[in-house]
């Protein structure tokens, strides 16, 4: 089937450009196939690349948006850690001054009241 239309297409291609036209109608008409063939090739290629890029920039987007929540989080721990810590700074001396305190009191009570 495919020979008997091909040899009819051709049969007529003869008989409309005559058998001294007819190799350069069909160079000219495998130029623009090719043309045509090479401008799909392209267009498909920008499309491919534009869906790259998209993929690439939603992953680097969830890749930092990630990473921000992780140095907030981080962030957040650190400064309560060093609120507490501040806190046992200042507490801490405080206590022992107290406690210390107490104790010289304790110590030297009896012999205060004996002068």
């Amino acid at each position: 089937m495919f020979g008997g239309e091909f040899f009819f297409i051709l049969l007529v291609a003869f008989l409309l450009f005559g058998s001294k036209n007819l190799p350069e109608v069909v160079k000219g008409y495998a130029k623009i196939v090719a043309t045509l063939k090479n401008a799909t090739n392209e267009i498909k290629n920008e499309i491919q690349n534009s869906v790259d890029i998209k993929e690439i920039d939603a992953s680097v987007k969830q890749i930092t948006h990630s990473l921000t929540k992780d140095v907030e989080e981080i962030k957040s721990s650190v400064a309560s850690s060093s609120n507490d810590f501040g806190k046992n700074i200042l507490e801490e001396p405080a206590a022992i001054v107290s406690q210390i305190d107490e104790e010289i009191e304790e110590a030297t009570g009896p012999i205060k009241r004996k002068m």
